[in-house]
C-alpha cells in the first residue's frame, strides 16, 4: 500500500532518459518551411495591392513602399523571434515527459498557435498601442512616427535574442512594454516636457500588474494544483519522472498534448496580437486610405454611429454649457488625453470634436464611404475622441453620472469599430511568423525550463500542473485585453510544482531568471529611448 501511494521524486536526473532534442535537417522540412515563408510574404504583398486597388488610393513613389516593407519585415520579425521564447516554454513540459517527440511538439504547437492568431479579438493589440504617446499615434505617418516604431520594434528584438542566446526565457511583452515607455519617456524629453508627461501611466501600471502578479499566480497556483491533484487523482503514474524515453500511459499522455495544445493556443491569441497593434500602425501611417478606417463595417453601422454620436454630443454638450471653443478642438482634448487634467476647455472642445465627426459620418453616408483626402483626418479625429472618452471614464473628477458613462461608452465602441480593426491577411502574417519562430528558435529555452529549474526531472502531474494553470491565466488574461507573459507564468509554474513536489531548485538558474525579469524593464526602456532619439536625427 505504501508503494502505491509513493510521490517522491526521484534523486537523480541521470536515472531518467532525456529527450532526444537533436534532429538531423531534413530537406523537405526545410523546403516546406521557406514555403510558407515565401507563401506568407506572397499573401502579404497581394493582400495589401488588392486592398489600395480597392480603395483606389496608396502611395505615388516607391520610397514608401520601401519603408512600408521593412516595417512590415522588423514588426514580424519581433513575432518570430517571440516564438523562441514564449512558445518553446509551451512545449517543453511534453517533450521533456516523452509525450510528443520534439520535432513533433514543435510543429504542433507552432498550429495552434497559428489557430490562437486567428480567433484572436484584437483587444490586447490595441490595448499595447494606447500606451503610445497620443501625438505620435497621430503622426504615425510622419517622421516621428516611424522612428517610434522602428525604435520600440528593435529594441525588443535586441533584448529578446540576447535573452534566448543565454537560453534564459524572457517576457517578450515585458519587453515591448519597457520599449514602449521607452519611447514615450524620450519624446516627452525630446519636446522639453518632463519624461513622466510622455507615457499613459494609469495604463502602464493596470498593465503592470497583470504582468507582475501573473508569474506570482503561476508559481502558487501550480503548487498548489499539483497538491490537489495527488489529493483527488490517486495514480501513482501521473506524480512519477518518465522511465528512459517511452512515453507515458495513454490517458496521461493526453492530458499532457492538451495542456500544451491550450497555452499554445491561449498564447497565440494573446501574444500574437502585440504585433498585430503594432503592424496596423505601420500601414495606417504608410497606406492610411486603404487602412485609417474600417471599409468593411456591418449593415446599418452608419445609422448606428450617427444615433450613438448624437446621443454623446448631448451628453458632453451639457457639461459644455456656459463655454465656447473658437479655432481648433483637438489641442485641448490632445492635451486632457496627454495630462489627464480636465479643464474649461476639455468639455466644450470634446463636443465640438464629437459634433464634426459625427457631421463628416453623415456627409459621407457611412464611414466607408469617407472621402479618400478625408480619410486619414477623420480617423484621427475618432481616435483622439475614443482616446479621450476612455480616460474621460476613468476620471474621478468627472460628473458624469453612471447613465451617461454608459452613452459615451456606446458612442466609443462605434469609434473603435471604426478604426481599431484588423484584417485577415495581417493576422496570417503574424501567425505564420510566431509558428515558424517557435520551429526554429525553441531548444535553448525548453533546455531550461526542462531541465534547470528543479533538481528532478519534471514528472507527468507537474508538467500538466503547470501548463493548466498557465493555459487558464493567458486565456482570463486574453478575455480581459491585458498582455501577460507565457514566459513568466509557465517557467514560475514549472518552479511552483517543484517546490510543492519536494523537488528542490536549482537556485543558480532561478537567480538567472529573476535578474533578467528585473532587468528586461529599464534595458528594454534605455534600448528604445536610445534608438528613438537616434532615428528621429536620421529620418
Amino acid at each position: 500500500m505504501t508503494a502505491a501511494t509513493d510521490y517522491s521524486p526521484p534523486h537523480d536526473k541521470s536515472a531518467v532518459g532525456k529527450p532526444h532534442l537533436d534532429h538531423p535537417l531534413d530537406i523537405r522540412a526545410a523546403l516546406i518551411f521557406l514555403a510558407i515563408l515565401a507563401g506568407g510574404l506572397f499573401y502579404m504583398a497581394w493582400s495589401i495591392y488588392q486592398d489600395m486597388a480597392a480603395t483606389g488610393g496608396g502611395p505615388t513613389t516607391v520610397v514608401p513602399f520601401l519603408l512600408l516593407g521593412v516595417a512590415l519585415l522588423i514588426a514580424l520579425g519581433f513575432e518570430f523571434v517571440n516564438g523562441f521564447h514564449d512558445t518553446a516554454n509551451a512545449v517543453a513540459t511534453v517533450i521533456y515527459t516523452h509525450a510528443l517527440p520534439a520535432n513533433v511538439a514543435v510543429v504542433w504547437s507552432g498550429c495552434w498557435n497559428l489557430i490562437g492568431v486567428l480567433a484572436s479579438s484584437g483587444a490586447v493589440a490595441f490595448g499595447i498601442v494606447s500606451l503610445l504617446p497620443v501625438e505620435l499615434i497621430l503622426q504615425v505617418g510622419s517622421s516621428a512616427g516611424f522612428a517610434m516604431v522602428f525604435a520600440l520594434l528593435i529594441a525588443a528584438i535586441l533584448w529578446n535574442l540576447g535573452t534566448w542566446w543565454f537560453g534564459l526565457p524572457a517576457s517578450s511583452s515585458h519587453t515591448l512594454i519597457g520599449s514602449i515607455v521607452g519611447v514615450g519617456v524620450a519624446n516627452a524629453i525630446m519636446r522639453g516636457q518632463d519624461g513622466t508627461a510622455g507615457v499613459d501611466w494609469t495604463q502602464v501600471t493596470k498593465i503592470g500588474y497583470a504582468l507582475l502578479l501573473s508569474p506570482l499566480f503561476g508559481f502558487v497556483l501550480a503548487g498548489l494544483l499539483l497538491l490537489l491533484m495527488k489529493a483527488i487523482v490517486r495514480a501513482p503514474a501521473l506524480y512519477k519522472a518518465p522511465e528512459g524515453r517511452d512515453p507515458p500511459p495513454l490517458w496521461i499522455r493526453g492530458l499532457l498534448i492538451l495542456t500544451c495544445t491550450l497555452v499554445s493556443f491561449f498564447h497565440g491569441s494573446n501574444d500574437g496580437q502585440k504585433g498585430m497593434g503594432l503592424i496596423m500602425l505601420i500601414l495606417i501611417g504608410v497606406v492610411p486610405t486603404a487602412y485609417a478606417l474600417n471599409r468593411a463595417p456591418e449593415p446599418g453601422h452608419a445609422d448606428t454611429f450617427i444615433a450613438a454620436a448624437q446621443t454623446a454630443s448631448k451628453v458632453v454638450e451639457k457639461h459644455a454649457a456656459g463655454y465656447a471653443v473658437i479655432g481648433d478642438p483637438r489641442p485641448a482634448v490632445t492635451e486632457y488625453v496627454h495630462d489627464h487634467k480636465i479643464s474649461e476647455g476639455t468639455y466644450p472642445s470634446l463636443a465640438v470634436l464629437v459634433t464634426q465627426i459625427s457631421d463628416e459620418v453623415k456627409r459621407s453616408g457611412s464611414v466607408a464611404k469617407t472621402p479618400l483626402d478625408k480619410v486619414e483626418n477623420v480617423r484621427n479625429d475618432m481616435y483622439l475622441a475614443s482616446e479621450a472618452l476612455r480616460v474621460l471614464a476613468k476620471d474621478k473628477e468627472n460628473e458624469l453620472t453612471d447613465a451617461e458613462k454608459k452613452q459615451l461608452g456606446e458612442f466609443k465602441k462605434e469609434l473603435d469599430y471604426s478604426t481599431k480593426f484588423i484584417p485577415l491577411w495581417v493576422k496570417v502574417a503574424v501567425a505564420i511568423a510566431l509558428g515558424l519562430g517557435t520551429m526554429v528558435g525553441w531548444k535553448r529555452i525548453v533546455v531550461t525550463v526542462g531541465e534547470k529549474i528543479g533538481k528532478t526531472h519534471l514528472t507527468y502531474g507537474q508538467g500538466a500542473a503547470a501548463e493548466l494553470v498557465a493555459a487558464a491565466t493567458i486565456g482570463a488574461a486574453d478575455g480581459f485585453g491585458l498582455p501577460v507573459s507565457t514566459t513568466h507564468v509557465l517557467s514560475s509554474g514549472v518552479a511552483g510544482t517543484m517546490v510543492a513536489n519536494g523537488s528542490g531548485m536549482q537556485w543558480s538558474t532561478v537567480r538567472n531568471l529573476a535578474l533578467a525579469w528585473v532587468l528586461t524593464l529599464p534595458v528594454a526602456m534605455v534600448l528604445s529611448g536610445t534608438l528613438f532619439f537616434l532615428f528621429r536625427h536620421i529620418f
